[in-house]
């Protein structure tokens, strides 16, 4: 079998049919069967053949028929008039010529096709092929470029209200159709240079064919056809769009790209973290640091509210609330007629208070004190805090029980008290509710009689609980104070164990802060510059702590 096919293999084929070849013309250097010996001598019958069996065959050049002599074949050149030649021309019309034999020309026609063929192969065409894979590359990087931008535009997203997610939409379809243009740009370049490559290999194949071709007239007409493709078509460079941001606390926020341009008006802190707690452990300190200690200008201190970047409202076992700044110096009083008074500020930083003996929540503007809100009657206001949306949020208690109640203006949108088993969410008891709102709109509530803190999202049903198990300390869980800050982060104070714990706004426990000396800490707050403000009960002061990076 093995001999068989090698025989198979080794077959010649006649040129002019598809039988085997058994004979061969020295003369014109052609494979013939035995049907074919008679249709190759009609052919060319103004020429001599010397046809013989195929094995005694004789490979030599092939010279062309003179196209002025029939019967004779050329086999010299004419070095004047630039063409091949008989014998019978040279001894007529081409007589006293200088000529060189046609087989010497050949060769020289050859070499030159050959070391075109080998500068083809080591230049051009690579340089094709790297131009190819370059462009691969440009358009992976591109897809790349605008991929993070799209990225950093979500991350923008998250600075802005829900109700211009439409300028960010209109950014990213910007965006898309830049990216469009620019990948269809180098789509058509790369078409070009595939288009080309083809037409490159064929030349080599038409090269490589003549070269091995004993055809003198072929050799020596054929045309290398190479100079259009030694040009190989270049792109313009890819340009990328400028994203401009501007996101300065307490300033206006800005995007630009190109000729698109949008503002907002900052109304509440940046969020700059995802979801993801290994995000938000990144931007903790390793150790929380003091940067200044105020002593209180108040007794009993319980609560504190910064305003801005160096001042904050501060209340306590009195009937006043003060304003004072880090330095510890007093820069404004308000006289109540409550002790123990919950502070919180609206968006435009006006002071809210509570009054437990008349059940009123009161508003401090313009030097004046006003009524604000009045619970439903018989509840009590306890609590407060306001949300970025502007909707104030009251802890009122009635008895035993303890609910929170979402309003705007005067009017309750909300109540939240039952999960959706019709169980109390919120401990019974004279025990008030510590509240807050996260980044997310859940609203965070430190339950001092449950000994927990509960996190409901903005329909009022339960997202999870933490009961300070994550921190191994001596006394139980002791939440008061409760704050969210610009990452989202849940911090609550510790009052039974002197630390703070801080969760991400899943629930996870990232860090506890107990290397500060807090004692008893009660109240806080985050100020524009993301530092935590404690009120600490146990020493009458303020602590300014930096804890994040």
């Amino acid at each position: 079998m093995a001999t068989s096919t090698s025989w198979a293999q080794d077959v010649i084929i006649c040129n002019l049919c598809e039988n085997s070849a058994l004979r061969f013309c020295n003369s014109c250097q052609t494979d013939l069967c035995l049907n074919c010996v008679g249709k190759h001598l009609h052919e060319f019958e103004s020429l001599s053949h010397d046809i013989v069996p195929f094995q005694h065959r004789k490979i030599r050049l092939v010279l062309p028929e003179c196209k002025f002599h029939p019967g004779q074949r050329c086999e010299v050149h004419c070095q004047q008039c630039k063409t091949p030649v008989c014998v019978k021309c040279f001894t007529g019309n081409h007589k006293g010529h200088d000529v060189v034999e046609l087989e010497e020309i050949v060769e020289k026609k050859k070499e030159t096709i050959r070391k075109e063929q080998q500068k083809t192969e080591a230049n051009i065409l690579s340089n094709y092929q790297t131009k190819d894979d370059n462009i691969k590359t440009q358009m992976l990087k591109v897809n790349a470029e605008f991929a993070k931008m799209k990225t950093n535009m979500e991350r923008l997203r998250k600075l802005w209200h829900q109700e211009v997610d439409d300028i960010f939409d209109k950014a990213n379809n910007l965006i898309n159709s830049w990216k469009d243009i620019k990948i269809s740009s180098l789509s058509t370049l790369q078409t070009q240079i595939k288009n080309k490559i083809p037409e490159l290999k064929q030349a080599l194949k038409n090269q490589t064919e003549v070269l091995k071709s004993n055809d003198a007239s072929r050799i020596y007409d054929f045309k290398i056809k190479l100079e259009e493709l030694k040009e190989i078509p270049e792109a313009d460079d890819v340009t990328y769009l400028s994203l401009i941001e501007k996101t300065e606390q307490g300033q206006e926020l800005q995007i630009e790209i190109e000729e698109f341009r949008a503002t907002l008006s900052q109304k509440c802190p940046p969020i700059w973290a995802d979801d993801e707690s290994y995000h938000s452990t990144k931007q903790l300190l390793d150790k929380a640091e003091v940067i200044s200690t105020i002593p209180a200008v108040c007794d009993g201190l319980i609560n504190v509210v910064c305003v801005g970047l160096d001042e904050a409202w501060i209340s306590g076992q009195s009937y006043t609330i003060k304003r004072v700044d880090v330095k510890g110096s007093l820069k404004e009083t308000v006289a109540t007629t409550a002790i123990l008074p919950d502070i919180t500020l609206t968006e435009q930083e006006e002071l809210l208070f509570t009054n437990t003996f008349s059940r009123t929540v009161f508003i401090f503007k313009q030097g004046r004190i006003e009524t604000f809100i009045t619970p439903p009657e018989g509840w009590v206001s306890c609590r407060l805090s306001c949300t970025r949306s502007g909707d104030v949020l009251v802890n009122v208690n009635k008895g035993n029980k303890n609910k929170i109640l979402r309003y705007r203006g005067q009017n309750i949108l909300q109540e939240i008290d039952t999960d959706l088993n019709k169980k109390p969410i919120f401990s019974e008891g004279n025990y008030f509710l510590m509240i807050t709102e996260n980044s997310n709109g859940d609203i965070c509530v430190s339950d001092r009689n449950a000994k927990t803190v509960t996190v409901v999202d903005r329909t009022g049903r339960v997202r999870f609980r933490y009961d300070g198990t994550p921190v191994e300390k001596k006394n139980s869980f002791g939440p008061t104070g409760i704050v969210t800050d610009s990452l989202g982060h849940i911090i609550v104070s510790d009052y039974n164990n002197d630390c703070l714990h801080i969760l991400d706004q899943n629930g996870k426990f990232l860090k506890c802060v107990d290397n500060c000396g807090l004692q008893s800490p009660w109240g806080l707050s985050v100020d524009s510059k993301g530092r935590l403000w404690v009120a600490l009960t146990g020493e009458n002061a303020i602590k300014v702590i930096k804890y994040l990076k």
